[in-house]
């Protein structure tokens, strides 16, 4: 009976821990958005892991867009948990508005994640996506040991809308213990990246209502 309990408890605990971790590397996509193709897939088609999570944003594509290009460590960082983030060295000074200086990208950038660690802007399409690749060196085309992607779509509603949805992507060359890395980047990315999803919401949604565009923007979904 005490050997068929704990069998019981551990089924149990397995299923939690895996829908927990469907839910935190889908937060906010759906079924479809989730399965579907995005911008920068094709530079690993054989990832491992992958995390789509999205969010609901009451403004066309083009009123997001200039948050997105401006995203980087030397610009106005990731609208995440700034006070960790600074914690760990990342430096992120943001100004809280659109810098005209910041909107230029181009494949081949390097991009900060901190002052030491960069990817590379792998493609952007203006007003629709940016993809970011890890690479060896910024500046060149050698691969990691490991591929990862990390994308910013923007897909707009026939209702005016826009959805933004951030895919990554993260491929080893095998073995137990990248994925299992991979799996504990993923649980501190979905921290940080909902935060990210939620603060451009709110700033552009609040942009709306300073312009006298809408009234008061609806909550996060």
């Amino acid at each position: 009976m005490r050997r068929l309990t704990f069998v019981a408890w551990g089924t149990g605990i397995a299923v939690a821990l895996l829908r927990a971790r469907t839910w935190q590397l889908t937060w906010g996509a759906t079924r479809e958005e989730a399965v579907g193709l995005l911008d920068g897939d094709g530079f690993f088609p054989d990832a491992q892991v992958c995390a789509t999570r999205g969010i609901s944003i009451d403004a066309p594509a083009a009123e997001v867009w200039p948050w997105i290009a401006q995203l980087g460590q030397e610009r106005s960082g990731f609208y995440s948990y700034v006070a960790l983030e600074n914690l760990v060295g990342c430096q992120i000074h943001d100004p809280g508005t659109i810098e005209p200086a910041w909107q230029n990208v181009e494949v081949g950038d390097p991009f900060l994640l901190h002052p030491d660690v960069a990817l590379e802007v792998a493609a952007v399409r203006p007003g629709e996506a940016l993809v970011l690749r890890g690479v060896e060196d910024p500046g060149t085309d050698r691969p990691m040991g490991y591929g990862y992607t990390w994308a910013f779509v923007l897909q707009d509603q026939p209702d005016g809308s826009s959805r933004l949805l951030v895919r990554e992507r993260y491929r080893s060359g095998g073995g137990f213990g990248p994925r299992l890395a991979f799996e504990a980047l993923t649980a501190v990315s979905f921290v940080m990246t909902q935060k990210t999803l939620r603060e451009i919401k709110r700033r552009v949604e609040a942009a709306r209502v300073s312009n006298g565009i809408v009234g008061s923007p609806a909550g996060d979904s």
